[in-house]
């Protein structure tokens, strides 16, 4: 799951919503804006349209149980808050709501219907809160509760809980983690060993890979995928290039997602299948940035990027500190390297810089988008360069591209979905590779 292909757009907005309740009229339209930050995304709101009686869910109440915790990776989200904001919804414009809308969902007609699944929702996301921590109390762990946490049947019986996003397994963990951590008070589980360095130790203790392809097979004709799971896994980053190993374990994946009704679990067991059979699929990779997404990146989140991008092995001990000046915006930074790591600050300038760019900001995102060099920026007199650049061009040789075709299953090799060029621009997709 990623974003689709082609150029990314952004309009940045000229309004924002910043009370609990806004209501404005856009081209005519009367809209009362729920903001109901922290649910389904850091930003999110539901729009109330009074003078047709239909309400915008955006997707806090959706015809699934959404991600508290998404498999993509992000932030883990808040369930309680989302069924109180949904609460807030179902009774001050549930009572009158004609239609129900919502922006990757199917509308819902009727007004018993919508506080139907307004309630189901709202008791979705309150019921997996509470009683994940009602089991928590008792001892039951991360690692234990996806066993363990079952929806009611009340809400099994309703369409709108079902678990075609999100799922109860990881979403029950996903609680366990905002409250308690990915920690389960087991010493044992505290600094594991990484798998690549435990897996050869299992796999001599299970007496070698014959032995386990041949449990894991009546493992698999028993029904009993997660537990040849356990130890094919574990043979597979022990024998990375064992391919018997890798094909079962293939096969037990298929049929662990094949069983799963959440498109994004079930994919996840497919994908490994694949990956495990194939190797990782050559290909573009997804765009990430584009011309209006670099223009609404603010240059201090540039800045961070840039120093997570930094090897900070390349740089120990080094101690650098320059001045950025953006006239053209009115923004000064400091950045700094020191023990390894690459800082910035917003609206300070240092006394004894070593060194000091000034660019306009508009010249500094040709810089970012990689139409432009910022050598060539400063030939074309465009960027203005006073002190010592050592530090700088120090930093510039030691940020990293990453790729994102990293290996990921053991033995299904790496493949590189980044065409890099200059040090400062943002990542952009490979050329296509596939071919029919």
């Amino acid at each position: 799951k990623n974003t689709a292909a082609g150029n990314l757009g952004l309009i940045p907005p000229n309004v924002i919503i910043k009370k609990d309740f806004e209501t404005l009229t856009v081209d005519g339209v009367k809209m009362e804006f729920q903001n109901t930050p922290g649910t389904e995304a850091p930003a999110e709101m539901n729009t109330w349209f009074p003078d047709m009686k239909a309400f915008w869910a955006a997707e806090n109440i959706t015809g699934t149980v959404h991600n508290i915790y998404t498999l993509r990776g992000a932030a883990v989200r808040d369930a309680l808050k989302w069924s109180k904001n949904i609460n807030e919804s179902l009774y001050r414009y549930g009572a009158t709501a004609e239609v129900m809308f919502a922006s990757h969902s199917w509308p819902r007609w009727g007004n018993d219907r919508i506080q139907e699944i307004m309630r189901a929702q709202r008791d979705v996301y309150a019921n997996l809160n509470n009683q994940v921590l009602f089991l928590a109390n008792q001892g039951v762990t991360i690692n234990e509760i996806q066993n363990v946490y079952k929806l009611p049947k009340s809400l099994e019986q309703n369409w709108a809980a079902h678990s075609y996003h999100g799922s109860e397994a990881h979403n029950s963990r996903a609680v366990v983690n905002k409250y308690l951590g990915y920690w389960d008070a087991n010493p044992a589980t505290l600094t594991p060993l990484s798998p690549r360095d435990s897996a050869p130790l299992y796999v001599e203790m299970m007496g070698g890979a014959k032995k386990i392809i041949a449990k894991g097979k009546k493992l698999y004709s028993q029904g009993k995928y997660l537990h040849a799971v356990e130890i094919l896994n574990k043979l597979v980053f022990a024998e990375p290039k064992n391919q018997e190993a890798k094909d079962l374990l293939a096969d037990v994946y298929e049929q662990i997602g094949y069983q799963k009704e959440s498109p994004s679990v079930r994919n996840s067991f497919l994908a490994g299948a694949y990956e495990l059979r194939n190797g990782i699929p050559k290909g573009a990779s997804p765009k990430s940035s584009g011309p209006d997404m670099i223009k609404a990146m603010s240059t201090d989140l540039w800045l961070d990027f840039l120093g997570i991008r930094l090897d900070g092995s390349k740089v120990e001990g080094k101690h650098f500190v320059m001045n950025l000046i953006t006239p053209d915006n009115g923004e000064k930074y400091i950045v700094e390297l020191s023990n390894s790591t690459l800082t910035n600050i917003k609206g300070q300038q240092a006394k004894k810089a070593d060194l000091t760019i000034t660019i306009n900001r508009s010249d500094l995102e040709t810089v970012m988008m990689g139409t432009a060099t910022l050598d060539e920026q400063i030939k074309n007199g465009k960027a203005k360069l006073v002190g010592n650049r050592e530090g700088f061009d120090l930093v510039r040789n030691s940020l990293v591209w990453f790729n994102m075709g990293f290996e990921v299953l053991p033995g299904t090799g790496g493949t590189s979905l980044t065409a890099p060029k200059d040090p400062f621009q943002q990542p952009a997709p490979a050329v296509n590779t596939i071919t029919d």
